[in-house]
């Protein structure tokens, strides 16, 4: 079967993505596999100025997961341009680059920087990022807070598709994701991590030093794919997949739910070559089990 598939204007050679966050700005993993087999590589979110992020410890194992509060450590777009972004297989694989920013205008300007760079496949605008101006609350946690972010991207990002990354942290996450439709988004992509904690009963201390951290791998991924099926329902954009993903078949459970496309994170903690394998993996399931092609496989789930 052909792996390909089309995000609106972004084209993928397969469905498997890499996730903001987990993968570094992509070159980190060159000796664990070839980034040009990838359908995308999703670089961690960049800010306008560089950030040094969170006081150790910052990340910690939990039942199925990992907590992590590495507070968006990162360069600065404008480094990333010069250092990183020449080095990354732009050409034979599309380079998504997630948004970083505490305000609408923020990250107006991150997208108006980014908007010529040919080397960018797309833009992921992370709504999970503290609103400022509104005293801390997540932009993705307000349908209006979330509309008036993708329409200033998208005021500002000229041709490159605008992605959407939604916030598990709400009530009814399809009012974000029809709010992000309505001002613009090109895709969507659910979920970002889940709040939570851990503490230590020996030290009577958090295992985080920021207390709270967000929660990723397998342990989420019942929540991610109620959450992308809910989304895929209520919006007419290709939706990206995300939330605990270890195997093939978590790939096509998504695919089945009516995600287009998935993204891998946490997996790539435990292996650093997951996301490279899953590729091969994903194909020799898709022959296993007759699937014909994505089209016909997508959102075909029987209820």
């Amino acid at each position: 079967m052909d792996l390909k598939v089309n995000l609106g204007e972004l084209s993928l050679k397969n469905p498997v993505m890499t996730a903001s966050g987990t993968f570094g700005y992509g070159l980190e993993f060159t000796p664990y596999g070839r980034l040009e087999e990838l359908g995308a590589i999703v670089v961690k979110g960049l800010s306008l100025k560089p950030r040094k992020g969170n006081p150790m410890p910052r990340i910690t194992e939990t039942p199925c997961g990992m907590l992590n509060a590495i507070g968006l450590q990162n360069i600065g777009v404008e480094k990333f341009i010069q250092d990183k972004l020449p080095l990354l297989p732009w050409k034979k694989t599309p380079v998504v680059v997630n948004l970083y920013a505490q305000s609408a205008a923020e990250f107006a300007d991150l997208a108006r920087i980014l908007k010529s760079e040919p080397g960018v496949g797309a833009l992921e605008v992370n709504i999970s990022c503290p609103n400022v101006s509104q005293g801390g609350l997540q932009f993705g946690q307000d349908p209006s807070a979330a509309a008036a972010v993708v329409d200033r991207v998208k005021s500002n990002a000229g041709s490159k598709p605008v992605i959407v990354k939604l916030s598990p942290n709400v009530s009814d996450i399809r009012a974000v994701a029809l709010a992000a439709e309505s001002s613009g988004a090109d895709i969507i992509s659910l979920i970002n991590t889940l709040g939570g904690m851990a503490v230590d009963v020996g030290t009577r201390k958090p295992c985080l030093a920021n207390v709270f951290g967000g929660l990723s791998g397998p342990a989420i991924k019942p929540v991610a794919l109620k959450m992308v099926f809910e989304v895929c329902r209520a919006v007419n954009l290709p939706v990206i997949g995300l939330g605990g993903i270890v195997s093939a078949r978590d790939v096509l459970e998504f695919i089945l739910v009516g995600a287009s496309a998935v993204q891998v994170g946490t997996a790539s903690f435990t292996r650093p070559d997951k996301v490279f394998s899953l590729v091969g993996e994903l194909k020799e399931l898709a022959d296993e089990l007759e699937i014909s092609s994505w089209e016909a496989f997508r959102g075909s789930l029987h209820i």
